[in-house]
């Protein structure tokens, strides 16, 4: 029988993230909004990316938490030198191969993006997408990447809160639940999220920093705590969710475009 939400230590619960995502990784770029689909979403990423951190230009970039690499490839792409960290081997496993496939010199590091064992001042960049979210002890993490910027370096949070749904974001996620049941909206549920996945995510959820969600002003706010400033909240992303939506079903892409989600740039 699984253990309670209350009787689980932070080593319990960061080891249960850990499998999670382990698992998540066989199917993971097969899902519109990991993978990049097009080549007009992989363009609006890259503005992203130039708007907040500007062309690589040979700087140095530390990708936490990158999974297949999708985020590494575009910082890649934008002539950063790139290192790749994530603490899930299959998601490693299928990021070196990524990278083999695409011809790129992207370095990949099994570690821990809370507790990274990088060198002090050594990065120009770091960078990571939904992983904010389940950070056990975001301000101490967010110390740790202060520690390995360089001074002058940047941080580039994409994340979101998905725990407060807005009104009418909450009405087209039942309108997609009912389509789905008609056979008409097959991408309801987001990921291959079986019964025991599905229980898994929803004691994570309960389980970490932000389970009553990460909203956007409490995330700066730890930033700012943990010594970054020039903190930014950008919550313009309607450009990536318009080239993403030709993937999801209509009511799928429009519940995703009202969902609280931001890019947040702060400065060591």
């Amino acid at each position: 029988m699984m253990q309670a939400v209350s009787s689980l230590s932070n080593h319990d619960l960061r080891d249960e993230i850990k499998a999670y995502w382990s698992r998540r990784a066989e199917t993971f770029d097969t899902q519109p909004g990991h993978e990049i689909f097009s080549e007009d979403e992989r363009r609006a990423w890259h503005d992203l990316l130039r708007k907040h951190l500007g062309n690589g230009d040979g700087r140095t970039a530390l990708d936490l938490a990158c999974g297949t690499a999708v985020v590494s490839h575009l910082l890649d792409d934008l002539e950063f030198q790139v290192t790749g960290l994530d603490w899930s081997e299959p998601m490693l496993e299928r990021a070196r191969a990524k990278a083999a496939a695409r011809g790129r010199k992207i370095r990949f590091l099994v570690g821990d993006a809370e507790r990274t064992m990088e060198p002090d001042a050594s990065y120009d960049v770091i960078t990571n997408r939904h992983l904010v979210w389940t950070l056990v002890d975001p301000l101490s993490c967010f110390r740790e990447w202060h520690r390995v910027l360089k001074p002058g370096g940047k941080v580039l949070v994409v994340d979101g809160d998905f725990v407060n749904p807005s009104p009418l974001t909450r009405l087209l996620k039942q309108l997609t639940g009912f389509a789905a049941r008609l056979g008409l909206a097959r991408d309801a549920v987001h990921g291959p999220l079986n019964a025991e996945m599905a229980e898994t995510h929803n004691r994570i959820l309960s389980s970490v920093y932000f389970s009553k969600g990460a909203r956007a002003d409490a995330v700066a706010a730890l930033l700012m705590e943990a010594g970054f400033t020039k903190v930014t909240i950008d919550r313009n992303m309607s450009a990536i969710h318009r080239t993403q939506r030709r993937n999801f079903s209509l009511l799928k892409g429009l519940e995703r475009a009202t969902q609280h989600r931001y890019a947040i740039c702060a400065e060591k």
